[in-house]
């Protein structure tokens, strides 16, 4: 079997992307993620800075940031106390425990307040997650909890269009 090459320029299909839209909660919060199919599944590629440092702070732990798709593609901010609950729960196309949803995605881990990370997922096709939204949490995943990992509040989200 000869190896896939892959390449920035994709030649596989069809790529999709979102920018974010910060919350009250992290205000100087930017970047986007973009999603690239490829031969076997998609490559998620993710940037962001402003992220909030890691704390404690009454009890709830800020850092590192949970991250998912999210049903719905809406990202409206409301009063600001819930930002971004008009999204919808976790993405889960094929009824799985929290854990192993279909967007259950890695944390973003800030290093003084910027995240890059890149990742292959073989969960979806890029078409699928059309007009979903990719949401970033104020906390981590414990990838447990039911519904959605107990990641606490949104933090910034993006609704993910075709390129």
């Amino acid at each position: 079997m000869e190896p896939i090459l892959y390449h920035s320029r994709n030649m596989y299909g069809d790529r999709a992307a979102a920018n974010f839209r910060s919350s009250p909660l992290a205000p100087e919060l930017k970047g986007t993620v973009d999603f690239i199919q490829q031969p076997y599944g998609v490559e998620v590629i993710v940037q962001v800075e402003g992220l909030p440092i890691f704390e404690v702070k009454n009890g709830t732990q800020i850092g590192p940031h949970g991250f998912h798709i999210h049903e719905k593609g809406v990202c409206e901010i409301g009063n600001g106390e819930k930002p971004f609950d008009s999204a919808g729960e976790h993405w889960n196309p094929d009824d799985q425990p929290h854990g192993n949803h279909a967007g259950d995605f890695p944390v973003l881990f800030s290093n003084h307040g910027r995240a890059r990370m890149i990742f292959f997922t073989d969960r979806f096709q890029v078409n699928d997650i059309i007009g979903k939204s990719i949401i970033i949490h104020q906390g981590p995943d414990d990838y447990q909890s039911q519904p959605s990992g107990k990641s606490g509040l949104r933090i910034a989200c993006g609704v993910i269009e075709k390129l």
